[in-house]
C-alpha cells in the first residue's frame, strides 16, 4: 500500500462525536512510551502526522486520520504510567473501553509493545482483555533497532512462551523501527489485505 494521504479529522474524548460514516479503522495502542507516534508518522510518511513528545503520554484524545480517503488510523491515549492526574488518567482509560467496545468500525487494534523489554503484565492484561471481548489485534513491536537480530527473536520467543499459556496461538505480529523504517510495508500491507477481504465480502 502506498501511502498518497494522510490528514487529521478529530478528537475528541467522547466516543459518540467519533466520524459517523462505515470507513474501516485501525486503532493504534500501547504503553505511555512505546513509541506510537513516531511510527504512526513513519507508517503514513509524514514527520509530524502524530504528536510525538519527550514526556511520555501526550495522546489523551481519540484522534482520528484519514488514509487514502479509505480507512482511518485510530491513535488511541497510551496506558500505563503517563505523568497525568488520576481523574484524568481514570476519564481516558474509560473512553478507550467504550471505544473498543462501541466502535462497531474497527476492523483490527494494533497493540504497541517495546521490544526491548521482557513481557509486561499491563500489555499481557491488554492483550487478555481484548481478547476476551472479542476485538481482533496485532502486536507490534516497536524500537527493534536498539537490539541484535539474536536478542529480537529471544524477546519474540519469550512472549510467544507467556501468550502461549493462555492463547492458543500466537497473536498476529510484526517487528518495526520508526527510525529504521523496517516493517512499514509489513503492517500497510496487511491493512491493505484486510480492506480487500471487506470489499470482496
Amino acid at each position: 500500500m502506498k501511502i498518497k494521504s494522510a490528514e487529521f479529522v478529530v478528537s475528541n474524548s467522547d466516543v459518540s462525536k467519533c466520524p459517523k460514516n462505515s470507513i474501516p479503522e485501525y486503532a493504534f495502542i500501547g504503553r505511555s512510551n512505546v513509541g506510537k507516534s513516531s511510527l504512526i508518522n513513519m507508517l503514513t510518511s509524514r514527520k509530524s502526522l502524530a504528536k510525538t513528545s519527550g514526556r511520555p503520554g501526550k495522546t489523551q484524545l481519540i484522534n482520528h486520520f484519514i488514509i487514502n480517503d479509505n480507512w482511518y488510523l485510530v491513535d488511541l491515549p497510551g496506558y500505563g504510567y503517563a505523568r497525568v492526574s488520576k481523574t484524568s488518567k481514570k476519564t481516558f482509560q474509560k473512553f478507550i473501553t467504550q471505544y473498543f467496545a462501541l466502535r462497531e468500525q474497527l476492523v483490527s487494534a494494533f497493540v504497541l509493545v517495546d521490544i526491548r523489554h521482557n513481557p509486561q503484565p499491563i500489555d499481557l492484561e491488554f492483550m487478555q482483555w481484548l481478547g476476551e471481548h472479542g476485538i481482533p489485534f496485532s502486536i507490534i513491536f516497536t524500537k527493534a533497532d536498539k537490539l541484535k537480530p539474536k536478542a529480537i527473536d529471544n524477546h519474540i520467543e519469550s512472549y510467544k512462551n507467556v501468550l502461549l499459556e493462555t492463547w492458543e496461538e500466537m497473536p498476529n505480529y510484526f517487528i518495526t523501527s520508526s527510525s529504521k523504517n523496517i516493517g512499514k510495508e509489513d503492517v500497510l500491507e496487511y491493512i491493505d489485505s484486510l480492506n480487500s477481504n471487506m470489499i470482496l465480502d
